[in-house]
């Protein structure tokens, strides 16, 4: 009896399910989506770093600038860490893309890439309108022009970048050109900003006279507590020690010794006025640290003149004037 069932071979992957198969490898999902959130975590954080290179050499004295060597670090250590990773993955890519030009043309690419110039666009479109709307109400500065254009700059340079990449069947032959002088300005920028906040090293003694003159501040309202209170000053630091509220004076958090206090003799011309002098040696001048405006702790208690907590390195006082009128002592009913 005759088989009529013949057996066929299996029919071959055709070169469009290849395709198909090559452009949803997790492989490339992965390396697409890492390179594009590196791409925008490191023009975040170089944009970042200008802004802080133009609050420092552009200061507003309207603007409180809390935490900025803490934020020029942060941009730091993300340029450092993310920007490479940005390049080397867009390296994996292009050598993949010489190898495999299918995968060149995968969905999630085009789809990240299009998204992309899509942010970009927003960002550019919505910087200008700001820099146009700030402008005709005359507030226009030097610093909050080179912030938007630093925004345009960066911004530019992706779009410009990505809408060839995608125009193209090939990477651009200039990429290592391109590569190389973006790693540049950004080495640079890396660079200088050490001149700004110093290195590791600088930034730790920095942090501790910090420490020592946010502890001088919370000395200060105590003694002034203090007087308010009692009608005297202290005659000594511990002194202000009290187990209820829980309140004991800090020592110096780098070499654990106790900070200077002494009261001065008001002269006859002053005899409503307190003095006490508060003392602390400092490991650097407080006028090479970042010229930004920095905000009191504490309130300022000078019956005659604003306070400040400038210092030299080494040994410092900080003379204090409690205006008996301004700062009567408490009645306790």
């Amino acid at each position: 009896m005759e088989n009529n069932f013949q057996t066929q071979a299996p029919n071959p992957p055709s070169h469009e399910a290849s395709v198909g198969q090559k452009r949803n490898l997790p492989r490339d999902v992965f390396l697409h989506l890492f390179a594009i959130v590196t791409l925008y975590w490191s023009a975040i954080s170089f944009i970042t770093l200008c802004w802080q290179y133009i609050n420092y050499f552009f200061p507003d004295v309207l603007n409180y600038n809390y935490g900025f060597s803490g934020t020029i670090r942060f941009a730091i250590a993300s340029l450092a860490i993310v920007f490479p990773l940005f390049i080397l993955t867009s390296w994996l890519l292009n050598n993949i893309y010489a190898k495999e030009s299918e995968v060149r043309e995968s969905k999630i690419r085009k789809w990240l890439i299009y998204l992309t110039l899509f942010i970009t666009s927003l960002v550019i479109v919505g910087d200008l309108i700001f820099v146009i709307n700030t402008f005709l109400g005359g507030e226009i500065k030097a610093r909050f022009i080179l912030k938007a254009l630093s925004i345009i700059l960066v911004a530019g340079v992706i779009f410009w970048y990505y809408l060839n990449d995608v125009r193209r069947s090939a990477p651009l032959k200039s990429i290592k050109y391109v590569a190389s002088l973006v790693s540049a300005v950004v080495v640079i920028a890396i660079i200088g900003a050490f001149f700004i906040v110093g290195s590791p090293m600088k930034a730790r003694l920095a942090q501790f006279d910090q420490q020592r003159i946010s502890d001088l501040q919370n000395i200060q309202w105590q003694v002034v507590n203090y007087w308010q209170r009692k009608n005297a000053l202290p005659k000594e630091l511990n002194d202000l020690n009290d187990s209820i509220s829980g309140y004991a004076v800090p020592n110096d958090p780098e070499t654990n010794a106790p900070y200077e206090y002494s009261i001065l003799l008001p002269s006859e011309s002053a005899e409503s006025m307190i003095y006490f002098e508060l003392c602390a040696t400092f490991n650097l001048d407080s006028k090479t640290q970042p010229n930004v405006k920095m905000m009191p702790a504490y309130p300022v208690y000078d019956g005659a003149n604003n306070q400040n907590w400038d210092h030299a390195a080494g040994h410092a006082c900080f003379e204090r004037t409690i205006d008996q009128q301004l700062y009567p002592p408490i009645k306790i009913k």
